[in-house]
């Protein structure tokens, strides 16, 4: 049987100064926080000690070594939490939640994004443009890891995330649901700007190389393309997300004015 350390060690963990400060801003569960034994009380820190003191947390003061040994990412910054296990969204509440809120659904779904980091940065953007919620593959894909948390800087602390078993399916339940599919793919001859996107939506972003599947691609409504006017024949995968969901965010804040 595993020591008592290296069980704990394999338990959960959101790391760095701003991923455990959202994390505790959430509200998710957390079992305790580890800050590095003389680490420097900045603003960050302070408000790590000022939220946990508020939900009741405990903040262990620890040597940095053992910090190392905890941490999954080798950026923990001086502090980790450990949490419970992962949360995923099924695809029915989050369908809920974007039915629930004033503004038509807008959604991400990422079909096969590999890099912790674009996953990551994604889902900041999906965060601070106000999107429901982002969809991703159970298999061959990043999904939720102390590394994307990281990256999200916090956000996938507070957005519904769904690992889809199938994604040919999930999509198929989304069409059912009112929600258009726009694909972004290099190759298509509509420019993003050019499509309506203020309706019920669900944007999907292909794998890093590969971009969106075959059977993914015949599942969408509409296909679209950022022009590229460099030397550089792509975009980075977490580039396009956000230039797609801003462009909605965009058409959906014009106001229509009275003639």
């Amino acid at each position: 049987m595993p020591s008592r350390s290296k069980r704990s060690r394999r338990q959960p963990t959101v790391e760095g100064r701003r991923s455990v400060i959202e994390s505790l801003r959430s509200s998710r569960p957390i079992d305790r926080i580890m800050m590095a034994k003389r680490s420097q009380m900045g603003t960050q820190m302070a408000e790590i000690v000022k939220l946990a003191a508020k939900a009741r947390i405990a903040v262990e003061s620890v040597d940095r070594r053992i910090l190392e040994q905890f941490s999954l990412t080798g950026h923990h910054q001086g502090v980790i939490a450990l949490v419970s296990d992962t949360r995923y969204t099924e695809i029915d509440e989050l369908l809920a939640i974007a039915a629930a809120a004033p503004e038509p659904a807008l959604l991400i779904i990422l079909d096969g994004i590999q890099d912790p980091h674009n996953f990551g940065a994604i889902a900041r953007s999906v965060d601070t443009s106000g999107a429901h919620g982002l969809i991703i593959r159970e298999r061959r894909a990043a999904g939720i890891s102390p590394g994307a948390i990281r990256a999200s800087a916090g956000a996938l602390e507070h957005i519904p995330v769904v690992r889809a078993t199938n994604l040919i399916r999930t999509i198929k339940q989304l069409k059912d649901a009112g929600l258009w599919i726009v694909g972004m793919d290099p190759n298509a001859s509509e420019q993003y700007n050019d499509l309506d996107l203020k309706s019920n939506l669900a944007i999907v972003i292909g794998s890093e190389g590969k971009g969106i599947s075959r059977l993914v691609l015949e599942c969408c409504d509409m296909l679209a393309s950022v022009p590229l006017r460099g030397k550089i024949e792509s975009l980075n995968a977490s580039v396009t997300a956000a230039i797609a969901l801003y462009e909605a965010v965009r058409q959906r804040s014009i106001r229509s004015t009275p003639s």
